[in-house]
C-alpha cells in the first residue's frame, strides 16, 4: 500500500521537486559544514571554494556554509549581513543569548554564499561538559593535550546545538540537509544523530587519517590494505581518538561519500564502510574567448622563467634556452607521499639517457615545496643582480650603437662596424663578461635551508649527483617557498608559473584526489600523475588514451618501485623527444580535457548524494525514482584519430630526427575537427528526471 505522504524527487534542476503543498520547496535548507570554510588550511578549502558557485546557483538563499570564526580571515574574506531566513536568525539569537558568539555574512568568493561562523574561543568554557556529552554519545575520549581534537569537539557541539535549535522550529518536517567534510566537522554529525535530530546527513572524507600516516611511513600500503590491525596502527601513532571520531562519523552518516575510486577502496578497509557515492573534485573552468589564448600565456610566462634561469645559471649558461624544457613538482613537503623520491631517481636516469644520446635538449626541474628556511641564498640573489647588471650594460651599449648607426645612415654612409664601437664600449663589455665568471656551481636551492643536512630532497640530490654541472642535461632547482609575484627571485604567482612550464610531474604514492595535475590540465599544461591518485584514476576512466591528451599515468599500484621509476623515466624521455609542434598539439588537447573537470558536470555526484540522503532519512516523505548513481556513458574522450604526440608514438628511431618527420606525423592533425568531436563527448548537465527505470536499490547498494 503506498505511503500517504510519499513524495517523488524528480528533478535536479535547482531545488528538488516533489508533490506536497504542506512542505514548500523553499523551506528546504542545505548546510555544508567544514573546518576550512573561509579558513585556508589545505586542499579542502579549494574544493569548497570552487564548488560554492554551482551549489549557490542550485539552492540560492537556502544554501549556508558553516565553519570556525577566525578574525584575520573574516576581516579579509567575509562581509557581515543579517540572515535572510527567520528560522536561522532565531537559532543564532538563542545561541548568542547563552554566551556563544555567532557571526553571519557573505563569503566574498564566486557565488557569494552565506556563511555561519562559530567563535571557538568564546565557547571554550563548555569544553569539559561537551567532552563528557560526546563520551556519553560515542564512548570516544579526547585527550586534553590534543588542541585540534578539542577544537573539533567545540565546533561540532556548536554545530549540533545550532541544528537542534533550527529543527525545533519546523515541527519535525524534513527541512534540513547537513553535509559534513572530514573528521574535524564530524563531531557535529555524531551528536546530531545521537540526539535524533530530523536532519539528513552526508559525510565526505577527502583522505583517511590513518592512510596518510601509514603511507608517510613508507609502508606498502595498497598491497596490504586487508592486513593492517587498524586499532593497533592508530594507537601507535597516537591518533586513535581522531581515528574513532572519523570512523564514527562515517558510520553515523546517512550517506557516505569520498572523492575518488582509490580512496573508496582505502575507506572500505580503513573505515569499514564502502562509500555510497564517489564525488570527484572539480574546478570552475573559465574559457578564453580566443581559442589559443592559453598558448600565448604559456609563451609569455615561459619568457619570464627564462629570465630567472639566465640569472640563476650565470657563468654556466652553456645551453640553449630555446631547447630547454621546464618541469616542476609542487605541493606539501611530503617526500614519499608526493612522489618526490621517485621523481628524483627518474631524473637521474633521464640525465643519463640525455647524455648518452648527446641530445641538445636541457631540462630544468623546479621543486616548489615549502620547507623551513631562514632567507634567500646569497648566490641566488647575486645571480639575479648579475643578470640585471648585464641587461643594463647591453642596453647602454645598444643605445650608443643605435645613435651612431642612425647618424651614419642620415649622412648616406654605411658605418664602419670596426669603428662604431669605441674602446670604452669594448672595455665595458669585457668587464661585464668578467663579472659573469663564477667559481662554484649554480646552487640547487634558492634559499638557505634550516636543516640542510637532514633535508630529504637535498640528501637525494647529493646521492644521485645532480649538482647542475655543465655536463648535466638535467638541472635541479629547489624553491622551498610558495611562489609570489612580489618575490625578488622569481616574481610569478603559482598560476603564472604553471602556465610557463612545459610539464607538471606528480608521481604521488598517496593522493586521494590531486588538484595539482587538475590545475595543470585546465591551464593546458601536460602532467604526470599515477594510478594511486584520484585524478589519475578519473582520467583513466574517462579518457581512452590519456597520454595523447597530455596525461601520463604511472602505474604505482601493480608494478614494483623500480618498474614504476623506469616507466616515469620513459615518459619524461619521450616528452623531451617531442618537437615544438607536437608539444603545441598536445597542449591544445590537454586544455580541451578541462570540460571533464568542470563543476557544472561533476556537481551531479553531490546532487545525487543529497537526494539519496533525503530518501534514506525520510523514506515516508521522500522517495528517489528507481535509479543507479549518475552514470558517465558518453562522458568519455576517445583516442585521437591523428598521431598523438605521446612517448608510445613520438619516440624516434634515433635522437637525431628531422623536422620533416614531424611534419609527416602531423599531417593528419586537424585542430578544429578534433575539438568538435571532443565537445560532443561531454553530455549536458545531469538530471535525475530522465534516468532509466530499474529495480529500486536498498540501503547500502548504491555504488559509483
Amino acid at each position: 500500500m503506498p505511503l500517504a505522504r510519499s513524495m517523488s524527487i524528480t528533478s535536479l534542476n535547482g531545488l528538488p521537486q516533489w508533490e506536497d503543498e504542506d512542505l514548500p520547496v523553499e523551506d528546504l535548507l542545505l548546510f555544508e559544514v567544514a573546518w576550512e570554510v573561509a579558513n585556508k588550511v589545505g586542499g579542502i578549502y579549494t574544493v569548497i571554494q570552487t564548488k560554492t558557485k554551482i551549489t549557490a546557483d542550485e539552492w540560492g538563499e537556502n544554501y549556508f556554509l558553516v565553519g570556525p570564526y577566525f578574525e584575520h580571515n573574516v576581516k579579509t574574506q567575509v562581509e557581515a549581513c543579517e540572515p535572510p531566513n527567520p528560522a536561522v536568525k532565531k537559532a543564532m539569537e538563542t545561541m548568542k543569548s547563552q554566551g556563544c558568539q555567532v557571526f553571519f555574512g557573505r563569503w566574498l568568493i564566486e557565488g557569494s554564499p552565506y556563511v555561519l561562523l562559530f567563535d571557538i574561543g568564546s565557547a571554550a568554557w563548555n569544553l569539559d561538559r561537551w567532552k563528557g556529552e560526546f563520551w556519553d554519545a560515542s564512548n570516544i575520549g579526547i585527550p586534553f593535550h590534543d588542541r585540534e581534537a578539542n577544537d573539533a569537539v567545540i565546533f561540532g557541539s556548536l554545530t549540533a546545538w545550532f541544528l537542534k535549535e533550527l529543527s525545533c522550529q519546523f515541527d519535525d518536517k524534513p527541512n534540513i540537509i547537513a553535509h559534513f567534510h572530514e573528521w574535524q566537522a564530524g563531531v557535529g554529525l555524531i551528536l546530531s544523530r545521537s540526539q535524533k535530530l530530523p536532519v539528513a546527513t552526508i559525510f565526505t572524507t577527502h583522505a583517511t587519517l590513518l592512510g596518510r600516516y601509514l603511507c608517510a611511513a613508507s609502508i606498502d600500503f595498497y598491497n596490504n590494505l586487508d592486513q593492517f590491525d587498524i586499532d593497533k596502527e592508530a594507537g601507535e601513532r597516537q591518533i586513535y581518538h581522531r581515528y574513532c571520531m572519523e570512523r564514527a562519523s562515517v558510520h553515523c552518516a546517512h550517506v557516505f561519500t569520498t572523492v575518488s575510486q582509490i580512496t573508496a577502496i582505502e575507506a572500505e578497509h580503513m573505515l569499514k564502510r564502502s562509500p555510497d557515492v564517489v564525488t570527484p573534485n572539480g574546478l570552475n573552468i573559465k574559457k578564453f574567448s580566443a581559442m589559443h589564448e592559453f598558448q600565448n600565456l604559456h609563451s609569455m610566462y615561459k619568457a619570464r622563467i627564462q629570465e630567472f634561469i639566465r640569472g640563476h645559471f650565470y657563468g654556466h649558461l652553456d645551453f640553449n634556452l630555446d631547447n630547454t624544457l621546464f618541469f616542476f613538482i609542487a605541493g606539501r613537503y611530503e617526500f614519499s607521499n608526493k612522489g618526490a623520491d621517485m621523481f628524483l631517481e627518474a631524473l637521474s636516469r633521464l640525465n643519463f639517457l640525455l647524455r648518452v644520446h648527446k641530445t641538445d635538449v636541457t631540462v630544468v626541474v623546479f621543486f616548489i615545496m615549502p620547507a623551513k628556511t631562514n632567507n634567500f641564498n646569497v648566490e641566488t640573489l647575486k645571480g639575479q643582480a648579475v643578470r640585471k647588471q648585464l641587461w643594463d650594460t647591453a642596453q647602454s651599449v645598444k643605445e650608443k650603437f643605435g645613435k651612431k648607426l642612425y647618424n651614419a645612415l642620415l649622412k648616406g654612409e654605411i658605418p664602419d662596424l670596426n669603428k662604431i664601437l669605441d674602446r670604452d664600449d669594448i672595455t665595458i663589455m669585457k668587464r661585464a663578461i668578467f663579472s659573469t665568471q663564477r667559481h662554484c656551481l649554480p646552487p640547487v636551492t634558492t634559499h638557505n635551508m634550516i636543516d640542510d643536512g637532514n633535508d630529504p630532497i637535498l640528501n637525494t640530490i647529493r646521492r644521485i649527483g645532480l649538482f647542475n654541472n655543465r655536463t648535466d642535461r638535467v638541472k635541479v632547482i629547489l624553491h622551498p617557498e610558495f611562489l609570489s609575484s612580489t618575490s625578488p627571485l622569481l616574481p610569478l604567482d603559482y598560476e603564472e608559473f604553471v602556465r610557463g612550464c612545459h610539464l607538471g610531474v606528480f608521481p604521488s604514492y598517496y593522493e586521494p584526489w590531486g588538484y595539482t595535475p587538475a590545475e595543470c590540465t585546465v591551464m593546458g599544461i601536460p602532467s604526470v600523475t599515477t594510478n594511486l591518485s584520484g585524478f589519475g584514476c578519473f582520467m583513466q576512466e574517462h579518457v581512452a588514451d590519456p597520454a595523447a591528451y597530455g596525461i601520463y599515468i604511472v602505474d604505482r599500484r601493480f608494478r614494483s618501485p623500480d618498474e614504476s621509476c623506469n616507466q616515469l623515466t620513459q615518459f619524461l624521455y619521450g616528452f623531451c623527444q617531442q618537437s615544438r609542434r607536437q608539444r603545441i598539439i598536445q597542449r591544445n588537447r590537454t586544455e580541451r580535457l578541462s570540460d571533464l573537470l568542470d563543476w557544472r558536470y561533476l556537481g551531479r555526484y553531490y546532487m545525487h548524494a543529497r537526494h539519496l540522503a533525503l530518501s534514506r532519512t525520510f523514506p515516508d516523505k521522500f522517495e528517489m525514482e528507481p535509479s543507479a548513481p549518475p552514470k558517465t556513458e558518453g562522458f568519455r574522450y576517445p583516442r585521437p584519430s591523428s598521431v598523438p604526440p605521446s612517448p608510445s608514438v613520438s619516440q624516434h628511431s634515433s635522437p637525431h630526427h628531422s623536422e620533416d618527420e614531424d611534419e609527416d606525423e602531423d599531417e593528419r592533425y586537424d585542430e578544429d575537427e578534433e575539438a568538435e568531436r571532443d565537445r560532443q563527448n561531454i553530455k549536458s548537465p545531469f538530471s535525475l528526471g530522465v534516468l532509466p527505470q530499474g529495480k529500486k536499490k536498498l540501503h547500502g547498494e548504491y555504488r559509483n
